[in-house]
């Protein structure tokens, strides 16, 4: 499977044998994504190949995260000498793929975002203000 970073600087190809994955609520992950929890595809690094180099940040004493540098996309999280990486599934082209079968970190999970199903949503390409900024740069609305 290929995946890699918003503006295409970093890419990878990785061999994926199933498509289990998970979902991380620690506040570390909270942190370093924004988000209230991240899923994550568990890999093993020997079949892992980048196309342009991540720029990696050392989290904490024992963990690193793979980040674009150009555009701060971040794609994954691994221990400091493993040769497994969990790569962020957000970040593969078809993250449909995957499902999630676990949850990790729940001591910092959110109740609120549990499920938000009941709420209310709209497409991106149905919001006025997007179509109007993206129409005035000359694109087209990204999927």
């Amino acid at each position: 499977m290929e995946g890699g970073c918003q503006c295409g600087a970093v890419r990878y190809r990785v061999e994926v044998s199933d498509n289990e994955a998970y979902l991380c609520h620690c506040r570390m992950c909270q942190k370093a994504t924004g988000g209230v929890s991240i899923a994550f595809k568990n890999v093993d690094t020997t079949g892992l190949v980048w196309t342009g180099e991540p720029q990696w940040y050392e989290s904490s004493p024992i963990a690193h995260r793979p980040f674009c540098a150009k555009c701060g996309t971040p794609l994954g999280f691994g221990f400091l000498g493993s040769q497994y990486l969990d790569l962020t599934v957000g970040s593969f082209d078809d993250p449909a793929f995957f499902v999630p079968t676990s949850n990790c970190g729940i001591e910092s999970k959110h109740a609120a975002w549990e499920d938000t199903s009941h709420l209310p949503g709209v497409k991106v390409t149905e919001l006025d203000s997007a179509i109007k900024a993206w129409g005035k740069a000359g694109l087209k609305v990204p999927d």
